[in-house]
């Protein structure tokens, strides 16, 4: 297009004053048009990179794998926008080798064996290990044997506490760690290296409660009565921004069958594995006696979803409540029960987010994608 008009514009010759003025006014316009030209081509191409080079978000999981950790991790690994350094297992809804075939056998349904698991702790701090078995199956995945499931020999020889350590130390500020597990880990891991949470942008927990309303105990969510030490550690001890989704909240935001059997429907072996995964847990959930634990109607209560969901998209919580935690250790009923300090009587000087809302759709979005 330039060469035409320069091919146009007359030679070196004397011109007339009227030609002169217009040849000077079409240079004007072929400069200015190159000039939009390169700042539109510069634009684009600073747009395009900066899309592909876009940071992701980068996410350690602490998980004990039974069947709301798989969809959990699934959900993660389905996010264009997420990087997960790792994975750390931790004793919980079954026993730590289960956990940890577990967690291989998502990661195979999802071609991701890339992801480094790691080992972590078998037992509580003081407490007796306990099991889920009763919803989640004698193996954590309902009870459906994989023949063909991953070799151990495919875990990282670096411990739990030890790697949880060194990946938040190398990306300091910029790993938010979502728990779903016993917290035995994490407390272990404070304890070990007090500057470890410092180097966490922040933490999501998916346990405790804020009602007084048991699954376990009278007064006790599992995650907290599975290692209560560990959980009144942790919501000591970590200053960095803290996240919970409580086993209340959670039971409030029950999913609806209806949109079960839609999630489990598609015909991809991701959504074929969570349908036979899930099935004694769902099993267990239409039960007269788990409709009248939980706090609200009828649906399908995957707990460890909300508080993934939520770090892995900031836009998912839509309210919360800023409160100061702790959890009880000595009484004979209230024993790993979270205590709300709405008064301030114990004068700890950093709080703690309680989710008290969520877009609901948007979950639902995630869980669709997380299958296909």
């Amino acid at each position: 297009m330039l060469s035409m008009f320069f091919f146009f514009l007359p030679g070196p010759q004397k011109l007339p004053q009227v030609e002169f003025t217009c040849t000077k006014a079409l240079l004007c316009v072929c400069h200015t048009f190159v000039q939009k030209f390169l700042h539109l081509v510069t634009t684009k191409t600073t747009v395009r990179l900066q899309r592909g080079n876009r940071m992701k978000r980068k996410l350690l999981i602490d998980v004990d794998t039974g069947v709301d950790d798989a969809q959990s991790i699934m959900l993660a690994l389905a996010s264009p926008d997420v990087e997960v350094l790792g994975i750390t297992c931790c004793h919980g809804n079954t026993k730590l080798e289960n956990v940890l075939k577990n967690t291989l056998r998502v990661l195979k349904v999802c071609n991701r064996l890339d992801i480094p698991v790691f080992r972590g702790c078998e037992n509580p701090l003081l407490a007796k290990r306990r099991s889920a078995a009763d919803y989640h199956g004698a193996d954590g995945l309902g009870e459906v044997p994989d023949p063909k499931a991953p070799s151990l020999e495919l875990l990282q020889k670096k411990n739990a506490v030890n790697a949880m350590i060194k990946i938040a130390k190398e990306n300091s500020g910029e790993v938010t760690l979502v728990a779903t597990a016993p917290l035995t880990n994490l407390a272990v891991a404070v304890e070990l290296d007090p500057s470890f949470p410092k180097h966490l942008k922040a933490l999501y927990i998916m346990g405790g409660n804020t009602e007084s309303r048991g699954n376990t105990t009278v007064c006790g969510e599992f995650n907290f009565v599975a290692d209560p030490e560990a959980a009144h550690i942790v919501l000591d001890r970590f200053t960095c921004p803290i996240s919970i989704a409580c086993w209340e909240f959670c039971c409030m935001r029950s999913l609806p069958w209806s949109f079960v059997d839609e999630w489990f429907s598609r015909k991809t072996e991701k959504a074929k594995f969570l349908k036979e995964i899930s099935a004694l847990s769902m099993k267990k959930a239409r039960s007269p006696e788990y409709e009248k634990e939980i706090t609200a109607g009828k649906g399908f209560n995957p707990c460890d979803l909300f508080a993934m969901a939520a770090a892995v998209d900031d836009t998912f919580i839509t309210e919360s409540e800023q409160v100061a935690v702790t959890v009880e250790l000595m009484g004979a009923h209230t024993r790993g029960m979270m205590v709300l300090d709405y008064m301030e009587l114990l004068e700890k000087k950093h709080k703690t987010s309680i989710i008290k809302n969520v877009d609901s759709e948007k979950l639902k979005k995630m869980l669709l994608s997380a299958v296909m």
